[in-house]
């Protein structure tokens, strides 16, 4: 899977305590090998960000991503479920 970061996400990304950091960089590796592995708890999302998908860093912060192709993927946002909105 080739990941692609928008620069929102990077910013959000690196405004993130050090440890919350580390911990979505496990996810993002995870989410490389394997998109829907059941830790990540990968779904679809509705309303506004229909198209779009998210999965769990932890249990109060998610990433948002769009499928590019079958194997190309945009980070979108990474924060708490407050991304959704």
């Amino acid at each position: 899977m080739i990941i692609f970061y928008l620069p929102a996400f990077v910013k959000s990304y690196r405004k993130l305590p050090a440890d919350l950091r580390a911990e979505a960089k496990e996810k993002i590796e995870l989410f490389k090998k394997e998109p829907n592995h059941p830790f990540l708890k990968t779904h679809k999302l509705k309303g506004t960000l229909f198209g779009r998908f998210g999965f769990s860093v932890n249990y109060s912060h998610r990433i948002v991503f769009q499928y590019l192709s079958k194997t190309e993927v945009a980070l979108l946002a990474i924060g708490t479920h407050e991304i959704y909105k």
